[in-house]
């Protein structure tokens, strides 16, 4: 079993906990990184909205920030945590394998699970023609005929945003019936088909979506499908800290402007704090983290170092009048 000290550890080796990473290897901080090697965006073949690399393949990307990070000798290893306990001065990081480390500072940066609704053939299309946001991948479906699966309330607003990608649009309301009629009537007047009926599977050929097919039997031409899938916020290795969680959908990580968390040794960037958080807003909360870890330790390092000083005067005063 090995023993390891840092300063910080940082849990997620996605873009939020690559970013943190990079920060405090640039602050000079002993820093590991412990990447599961699952992030959010896995089945997506590009990223898009990302300054200077649209378009980019998302491995391809973190590929490039584990290599950047090497330079600040940033460790970064494979691996899951399993429990962390709180030890006063440190923190204790125990992982599936038995390791151990200890950590002056935290950050959860393991980001979220999407859970898609039951319907036959969506998990396999998932990241390519069925989609999430619009502003990560409607450009690319830009025109095509597109659909809108409600999985909630908060669905009317993706309907109405999808359609500004196309004029050919449909929404299957099914989850969400009855729809108020002021809503229909403003789905109906931006020219949004309205299919109320439950919807049962998808049909795809050569791997794209085709058809949605309805428990009536009917298939409906589109080209792309957007979804809002329910997000998974599973942090359970932290659940002794007792973190403070907002009453949102997956009780996403209560935290401050900097990634604060309701434990001082604790900070949390990306999606387990921000589920509808693109890449970009990810790396900017993961940076954010990072300094502010750095300036926590600095405040600790300062405050022990006045305290060491004071012993020291107290007995160098007290060995020339004894």
């Amino acid at each position: 079993m090995q023993n390891r000290e840092w300063d910080a550890v940082v849990i997620g080796g996605g873009a939020a906990g690559l970013s943190a990473a990079q920060m405090l290897g640039r602050a000079r901080r002993r820093t590991l990184a412990i990447d599961e090697g699952s992030p959010r965006n896995r089945f997506a073949a590009h990223v898009h909205a990302v300054l200077g690399h649209d378009g980019i393949d998302p491995q391809a990307l973190l590929a490039r920030g584990r290599d950047e990070l090497d330079r600040y000798g940033v460790h970064v290893e494979k691996g899951a945590v399993a429990d962390i306990r709180d030890e006063g001065a440190v923190l204790r990081l125990t992982r599936v394998d038995g390791t151990v480390d200890t950590a002056r500072a935290v950050i959860i940066a393991t980001g979220v699970r999407d859970e898609l609704p039951s319907v036959a053939g969506l998990d396999e299309l998932w990241g390519h023609s069925v989609l999430h946001c619009p502003y990560c991948h409607g450009f690319e479906v830009a025109g095509a005929r597109l659909g809108v699966l409600a999985t909630s309330a908060l669905s009317i607003h993706q309907i109405e945003l999808v359609r500004q990608w196309s004029a050919e649009v449909t929404a299957f309301t099914a989850a969400i019936e009855p729809l108020d009629e002021t809503v229909r009537t403003r789905l109906r007047s931006r020219g949004i088909h309205i299919v109320d009926t439950p919807v049962t599977a998808v049909r795809a050929h050569d791997g794209a979506l085709r058809a949605v097919q309805d428990a009536a039997g009917v298939a409906h031409e589109v080209d792309a499908l957007f979804v809002a899938p329910s997000v998974v916020v599973d942090i359970a290795f932290a659940d002794g800290l007792g973190l403070a969680r907002h009453d949102e959908p997956g009780s996403p990580l209560a935290v401050d402007g900097r990634g604060a968390t309701s434990h001082p040794r604790v900070w949390a960037a990306g999606n387990v704090a921000a589920p509808h958080g693109n890449v970009p807003v990810a790396m900017a909360t993961g940076s954010m983290a990072g300094a502010a870890v750095n300036a926590a330790l600095v405040d600790e390092d300062t405050e022990f170092t006045v305290a060491a000083s004071a012993r020291r005067r107290a007995v160098e005063w007290e060995q020339r009048y004894a």
